[in-house]
């Protein structure tokens, strides 16, 4: 397996280059059954349609994707995404996780993190999220990072047999609680 590509470190994470040879990982990752159920799915993707969205992705520029590593001993433990806006310069933000790499707090920095890159590199105004109201720890996480409710789709998401609502999140670079990892690395 190759090295990961690290493009903005963080304390104890980096955002690096999504890497091929990892799909099969991610897959694994994404069709977890808690994956599953914090991302308001309700079955887990086969592997051709996996494969067939990552290729189609690859040629989105505004889609943009990191991994998310952990430093000290430089292994994958997730992914990010930006799905851009350009006329709006604002985004979708959306992350997943190891499923053994969640509890560990590594969800508010990877989030911090790309929101960094997204308001600081790529110039967008806004970022925006969706979580279902039953995941207390990703809102918290989404929270500390920067993210502020601005309102709910009610009764439209799905957890463990419940019809609950999706919470509507969002951050501006103005809210963003920094200090900027995109800065320090520019030398700005």
């Amino acid at each position: 397996m190759s090295s990961p590509h690290l493009l903005l470190t963080g304390d104890r994470l980096a955002l690096g280059m999504p890497r091929d040879e990892m799909l099969a990982e991610y897959h694994k990752w994404e069709t977890d059954p808690g994956t599953i159920l914090g991302r308001g799915s309700r079955f887990p993707q086969a592997w051709e349609a996996h494969a067939e969205e990552w290729d189609r992705q690859l040629d989105d520029r505004d889609h943009a994707r990191f991994e998310v590593v952990r430093l000290k001993d430089k292994q994958p433990i997730g992914l990010t995404a930006l799905r851009v806006d350009p006329r709006e310069r604002r985004a979708e933000f959306t992350i997943f996780l190891a499923p053994h790499q969640r509890g560990k707090r590594f969800a508010e920095e990877a989030t911090r993190l790309t929101l960094d890159w997204g308001f600081h590199l790529a110039g967008l105004r806004a970022v925006w999220l969706k979580v279902l109201e039953p995941n207390r720890a990703g809102i918290t996480a989404f929270e500390k990072a920067g993210f502020r409710p601005t309102g709910r789709f009610r009764k439209s998401g799905h957890w463990l047999g419940q019809h609950v609502d999706e919470v509507l999140m969002d951050a501006l670079i103005e809210e963003f609680p920094g200090p900027s990892a995109m800065c320090t690395a520019l030398g700005t």
